[in-house]
């Protein structure tokens, strides 16, 4: 293969200049310099003089309605209430689990079953104690009646023999009177009136006894009634434990045991699974302790999530928590915003939300860019143009929204001020 030698480097040739031919390439005409000098002087004189006028970028203040707002970041929460963890509150062994996450439940539907053997031989237990003792009832309601009746016969008796003895015992002392009895009759006729008395007095307390008896024992079986129910009630509730129901309608969104497996109840009740209902969800938001005083009740509110940022969803403030959260050394409360129309988009738990509370509408309100203020001395102040030249003014502002912010006292519609005075250095 042939290859090509590399040319070597020609430098070129520059001409020597001599000392006299540079001074004549340095000379510049004199009436060039002396028409420069004068153009700049005369620039410098008409605009000190005002000849030459400089522009400034100004706006006006404008009356407009303004719609303050407090923006805060927040998070989708379910409501008090629509999230719930069912549990059990009896121990015992799975034997059916009816629920997989994602499944959409009734309030009322079965979710899981407990073994309900040893429950239910307890409550025929029950049962058969409560049979007893109204059937001990009924027995006495039969015969304590009949006991009564036959110690009131009894007294009956007593009673009229008690009055036939008092009859004998004063016709045998009428007869001793005339001498046509003894003395031993008159003495036995006493002795019998005196047990016949005995008797009834015995009688009157046995019949006495036997209705506050009666009375007694009816309230003593009533109350074991009472009590055979109660027990029976508590065996059907622990009974009925062992079913667990959905509190309400939602979504089941975790299931934390499985069929076969042996629950045991300590101090807290085992969770089976957790239903939240979807449709009561709310945003709770945090805001600065800056703006937490602005906020209200019933304030109209509007939020977009992460996952669907074009939509936007309407809302209101329902709730306003008194209880400070700090986080990064700053002071934040918790406002709660409601959902006021059925949204496009589902919402789910944990979704990152930014709110947007409006703190109410004022028509005719002077507003000027916010750039056009700043803070001098600790007061703020534009620069408002007049006769073509800035001029400082202290002005009081009200609510800042996006780029514009709100002027309370200071200027009136129709002023100019300067839109940004950054380049725009006051005379001292």
């Amino acid at each position: 293969m042939l290859t090509r030698k590399p040319r070597p480097a020609v430098k070129p040739e520059v001409p020597a200049l001599n000392a006299t031919s540079a001074r004549k390439s340095l000379k510049i005409p004199i009436y060039l310099i002396i028409l420069v000098c004068a153009i700049g002087i005369w620039t410098f004189k008409c605009r000190s003089s005002g000849g030459g006028k400089v522009k400034f970028k100004t706006v006006r203040v404008i009356k407009q309605s303004f719609s303050p707002t407090v923006t805060a970041l927040g998070t989708v929460k379910p409501q008090v209430g629509a999230e719930v963890r069912l549990g059990a509150r009896i121990p015992g062994k799975v034997e059916h689990l009816r629920a997989n996450i994602g499944d959409y439940v009734k309030k009322g539907q079965i979710i899981a079953e407990l073994e309900k053997d040893e429950l239910k031989a307890v409550v025929n237990k029950q049962k058969a104690e409560l049979n007893k003792a109204q059937i001990n009832l009924a027995a006495l309601k039969t015969l304590g009646p009949i006991e009564i009746e036959r110690a009131e016969a009894e007294r009956s008796r007593l009673q009229a023999t008690l009055d036939l003895e008092t009859i004998e015992y004063e016709r045998q002392s009428v007869l001793l009177k005339e001498n046509l009895t003894s003395k031993q009759n008159v003495d036995q006729a006493k002795e019998e009136l005196l047990v016949a008395r005995e008797e009834l007095a015995a009688s009157t307390k046995t019949l006495e006894l036997a209705r506050k008896k009666l009375i007694q024992d009816t309230q003593w079986l009533k109350a074991e009634i009472e009590s055979a129910r109660a027990s029976l009630r508590v065996a059907e509730v622990e009974l009925s434990y062992a079913i667990l129901r959905a509190p309400i309608s939602g979504i089941i969104a975790s299931v934390s045991t499985q069929e076969g497996e042996t629950v045991a109840v300590g101090l807290s009740a085992p969770t089976f699974v957790t239903i939240i209902d979807l449709d009561r969800l709310q945003v709770e938001t945090f805001v600065d302790e800056v703006d937490i005083g602005k906020i209200e009740l019933g304030q109209k509110a509007v939020f977009k999530v992460e996952t669907f940022p074009s939509i936007e969803i309407e809302g209101k403030v329902v709730g306003i928590y008194p209880k400070a959260i700090l986080k990064e050394n700053v002071v934040f409360y918790s406002v709660l915003v409601e959902s006021l129309n059925s949204p496009e988009v589902i919402l789910k738990p944990e979704m990152t939300a930014n709110v947007s509370i409006f703190l109410g509408s004022d028509d005719d309100v002077l507003l000027i860019p916010a750039r056009s203020v700043k803070k001098s001395e600790g007061a703020d102040i534009v620069y408002v143009l007049e006769k073509g030249k800035p001029v400082r003014q202290e002005v009081r502002v009200g609510w800042k929204q996006g780029r514009f912010i709100e002027i309370l006292e200071g200027l009136k519609e129709g002023d100019e001020v300067l839109e940004d005075h950054s380049d725009w250095q006051e005379e001292k």
